[in-house]
């Protein structure tokens, strides 16, 4: 099993999840099925060590994923290592540098089913110098879960300035994410053992924050007790232990949620979060828009190279179509590995994405020390692109309360402002789209100094 994990490793981030589900039978299986359910992404995110692996690696267990004989050897392996808590997180967590350190390094990659749905879980890492991983991950997911620990000091650490919390439920709003899940997890945690006033302390803080990133608290936000360790609240609810709450459990939870519309019939957009080479050029990402399928001639933007389709898989599964949601390896003809970057677009050839060097965008300040001038750089996170962009011009200010704009234009622009700014890349070209017409390619985070200072939307190409 280790083998295989290690061995899909090499294939980049995408070869994370396929070493668990060692029963390849049983893959393909649960692959035709799910060509009839709804396919969601799923992303979890949180602090580091809040139990973000352990919660993926146990569903996976419940839904039938990974089988008992191979988590008893994960948790045989763990104990020789002194980990017992953590073997549930390794069926995520494939590499030998992630189960030794218990740290989330790369996207991890896996799938479960339910009655209705299928899902594909993107692991993100909650260290803070992965941060950057963890956005690729989040670009690419529908519904993020964010995990957070009730045990005494944990919470507080996690949600204080420095911890990750805040960036993380910030980030996944950018991202696109439509729909937050809470797991208060560690409820089972001798400092807290299902105190029901702890849950709702938890949630009485949280709540005004995720309010301020954009997220409506009535109809975007779900709150829900578990034990990820233990598994309380994730297929069942255990109504002996948390009489008090009166939701679902996490499964049935995410079975129940609305169908995402998706853009079948749009133009083909499709971002490169990663690519390797395998007896042939092979590129990994999430298609947006449009139907994708073999044998087909595509355009890579931007630097405009014609390629063809020549095999495509699903969640590890080949299969001749895929389809806007789906998480996708697509193996390509005439493009060479080096000649492939993340954050290059497959594109139809007769609908190309935009190109830019020079964009106008609106920009929220949200932490940052010193104010912004024409000048100031940072790096931009659009889509599975990372560039470092500079402030050429700034034209207006925005009043937060009227959505009027300032007729001056302004020297500077602090913390908690929007501003209209130019925006001009470093590096040359780089793939966008206005958000009007495309939002999952019109939206942007900025970082400086290793944390989150702004995010933004794409209003006009200009150059």
């Amino acid at each position: 099993m280790d083998e295989g994990g290690t061995d899909s490793e090499a294939g980049g981030v995408g070869g994370c999840g396929p070493g668990v589900t060692k029963p390849k039978k049983m893959a393909k299986v649960v692959n035709t099925q799910s060509k009839r359910k709804d396919h969601l992404n799923i992303v979890f995110i949180g602090h580091v060590d809040a139990g973000k692996s352990t919660i993926g690696g146990h569903i996976m267990y419940l839904t039938g994923q990974v089988d008992k004989r191979t988590l008893e050897k994960y948790e045989r392996e763990a104990k020789e290592k002194n980990r017992e808590s953590w073997y549930l997180s390794w069926a995520l967590d494939t590499n030998l540098e992630e189960r030794d350190k218990g740290k989330t390094v790369e996207v991890g990659r896996a799938f479960f089913e339910t009655e209705n749905k299928h899902f594909t879980i993107l692991d993100a890492p909650g260290h803070k110098s992965f941060v950057p991983n963890m956005i690729g991950g989040a670009s690419q997911a529908d519904i993020a879960v964010l995990v957070i620990s009730a045990r005494k000091g944990e919470f507080e650490t996690g949600f204080e300035r420095g911890g990750q919390t805040r960036e993380h439920a910030m980030l996944v709003k950018t991202a696109g994410v439509r729909h937050l899940i809470i797991l208060v997890n560690k409820m089972d945690d001798p400092t807290v053992e299902w105190d029901e006033a702890r849950f709702n302390e938890i949630k009485d803080k949280l709540t005004p924050y995720l309010k301020k990133c954009g997220f409506n608290p009535k109809n975007d936000i779900t709150y829900i007790p578990v034990s990820g360790l233990v598994g309380h609240n994730l297929k069942e609810v255990n109504t002996t232990l948390c009489p008090w709450y009166s939701g679902q459990s996490l499964i049935s939870y995410l079975d129940s949620l609305p169908s995402i519309s998706r853009m079948n019939r749009g133009p083909i957009r499709m971002p490169i979060v990663d690519r390797y080479k395998d007896m042939g050029t092979i590129v990994l990402g999430k298609i947006e828009s449009g139907v994708i399928s073999k044998g087909q001639v595509l355009t890579m933007m931007p630097n405009k190279c014609s390629v063809e389709v020549m095999q495509l898989w699903s969640d590890d599964d080949e299969t001749d179509q895929v389809f806007p949601g789906e998480n996708v390896k697509i193996k390509l003809k005439n493009v060479e590995e080096e000649d492939v970057s993340p954050g290059f677009i497959l594109c139809s050839v007769e609908n190309l994405c935009h190109t830019a060097k020079t964009f106008d965008a609106q920009v929220v300040i949200l932490e940052h020390k010193s104010i912004i001038c024409a000048g100031y750089s940072a790096v931009m996170h659009i889509h599975a692109c990372a560039e470092e962009v500079t402030v050429k011009a700034l034209i207006c200010l925005i009043d937060k309360k009227t959505n009027e704009k300032s007729t001056l234009r302004p020297r500077f622009i602090k913390q908690d402002q929007i501003a209209i700014v130019r925006l001009e890349v470093a590096a040359g070209m780089i793939c966008l789209e206005p958000f009007k017409d495309f939002p999952q390619m019109g939206r942007f985070t900025l970082r400086d100094e290793g944390r989150t200072i702004g995010i933004g939307k794409v209003l006009k190409v200009v150059a």
